[in-house]
């Protein structure tokens, strides 16, 4: 785990059970969006958030740390958004 929280798994650990966009999302519909997906999943399975902005990148993976999930990547992307792997929690 790095000094942030995040589990750092190599990609080929990496998979997803749901694919989320957010990237046209302001906050804070960017953490209401991803909370609703989250909702409809079953533990254990990991949602992979795609957004865009620094406001999101700071507030979606805290606040899905602070409700239990835990964040287990983010993987910035050459077109400026970055990938966030969520595992759902309890």
């Amino acid at each position: 785990m790095t000094e942030h929280g995040i589990f750092q798994e190599t990609a080929k650990e990496l998979h997803q059970d749901i694919l989320l966009d957010i990237t046209a999302e302001t906050c804070p519909m960017t953490f209401v969006r991803t909370r609703l997906a989250l909702d409809r999943m079953q533990f254990g399975q990991v949602l992979r958030v795609t957004l865009r902005g620094e406001e999101p990148l700071r507030n979606v993976p805290r606040t899905a740390t602070e409700q239990g999930h835990a964040v287990l990547h983010m993987a910035p992307q050459p077109d400026g958004t970055t990938r966030l792997w969520i595992r759902k929690g309890g």
